[in-house]
């Protein structure tokens, strides 16, 4: 799964604030890879320098790059879900628990 957003972001900011700690405590959370792609301003986060490695491929995967936050699931190697914004979080934990059986 990967987060992408940035500090600069109110909605990021406020998932983090609201969502992070009960996802970090889920049994979910230590079923997946939790990736977070953040850079300092949030409009540069789908710049390729912020999707190093295996998250290059992915990035390439995303058909509008703006926004955020972005809930990615990935599962191997392709793109399964991909919702934005805070009010689209609790479709990526359904979409999650769907996959995860």
């Amino acid at each position: 799964m990967i987060l992408v957003g940035g500090p600069d972001c109110p909605p990021c900011v406020r998932w983090k604030r609201e969502c992070l700690e009960a996802w970090i405590a889920s049994p979910e959370f230590r079923q997946v890879i939790w990736e977070e792609v953040e850079a300092a301003r949030f409009r540069e986060a789908y710049q390729e320098r912020y999707w190093p490695g295996d998250l290059a491929e992915i990035l390439k995967q995303i058909p509008r790059k703006s926004g955020a936050p972005r809930f990615l699931i990935v599962q191997a190697g392709r793109i399964v879900s991909n919702n934005l914004g805070v009010s689209k979080w609790a479709d990526t934990l359904e979409d999650l628990r769907k996959l995860l059986g």
